[in-house]
C-alpha cells in the first residue's frame, strides 16, 4: 500500500501522512495503554485485515512512532510499544476522542468496547484541573471487562485489569448494551451500580470523568 502524500508543507498534512491511514490511530490508541503483541492488536481491533495490520505496524515503525521490544521473562516473543515520539501523539488522540465523544450517539450494530478504548475515553475526558488535591483509586467492573483508575493530586494513571491494591471504590455495573463509559455514567446516575468501598467517591468519579456535551 502506498502511503498518502498530500504535497503540502503543513504540519497537519504531515501528521496525516504519518498516522492518517485507516486503523493507524487506533493502533496508536491501544499501544498508548500498554505494549501489545501482534495477536493482541489483532484481537482488540476486530475487522482489521492481517495484511493491513502488518502494513500499518511497518509504517509506524519506519516513522519512529512504534518500536519492537523483546517481551520480558517469563514471557516470550515480541511486543509493540510506542516510542517517545509516539507518546507525543497522546494529547492529539485525547482531543480527537473528546470531540468524537460528543458526536458518537447510540452504538451502531457490530460495534464493540475494548478495555483499551474504555481507558482512552476515560483518560480523554479526565478533568485534571478539577482533580487537583484529589487522591483516590477506582476499579470499574463489567462482564468480561475490568479497568482501574488512580488519581494522585491531579495526575491520572489508568490500566487494564484490577487495581494493584485494594481500590478506594469499586464500581460494578451490568450494561444494557456495550460497557462504554456512557453506559457506566448512565448506570451510576440512575443508581444501577454496585459499590464497594468509599461510596462518596462515586460523585467524585462522575465529576472528574464527565462526558462532554455537543455544542
Amino acid at each position: 500500500m502506498k502511503r498518502r502524500d498530500y504535497g503540502q508543507y503543513c504540519g497537519l498534512a504531515r501528521a496525516l501522512e504519518l498516522v492518517g491511514e485507516r486503523w493507524a490511530l487506533l493502533i496508536v490508541r491501544d499501544l498508548a495503554v500498554r505494549p501489545h503483541r501482534y495477536t493482541d492488536l489483532l484481537d482488540g481491533l476486530p475487522g482489521i485485515p492481517t495484511n493491513v495490520l502488518s502494513t500499518r505496524l511497518k509504517e509506524l515503525e519506519q516513522s519512529g512512532i512504534v518500536e519492537r521490544r523483546v517481551a520480558p521473562a517469563p514471557q516470550r516473543g515480541v511486543l509493540y510499544t510506542l516510542t517517545s515520539v509516539g507518546r507525543e501523539l497522546e494529547p492529539a488522540i485525547f482531543a480527537l476522542g473528546r470531540w468524537g465523544a460528543a458526536h458518537t450517539g447510540e452504538p451502531r450494530p457490530g460495534e464493540i468496547v475494548t478495555p483499551e478504548s474504555l481507558i482512552m475515553n476515560l483518560r480523554g475526558v479526565f478533568n485534571a484541573e478539577a482533580a487537583a488535591g484529589v487522591t483516590a483509586t477506582w476499579e470499574v467492573r463489567a462482564p468480561d471487562l475490568v479497568v482501574h483508575l488512580a488519581v494522585t493530586d491531579g495526575k491520572l494513571e489508568a490500566g487494564v485489569g484490577p487495581a494493584p491494591g485494594e481500590p478506594d471504590l469499586a464500581i460494578a455495573f451490568q450494561p444494557d448494551g456495550l460497557p462504554s463509559y456512557w453506559e457506566l455514567t448512565r448506570a451510576a446516575k440512575c443508581g444501577l451500580v454496585e459499590l464497594s468501598g468509599r461510596r462518596e467517591l462515586l460523585n467524585t468519579f462522575l465529576h472528574l470523568f464527565a462526558i462532554p456535551q455537543p455544542a
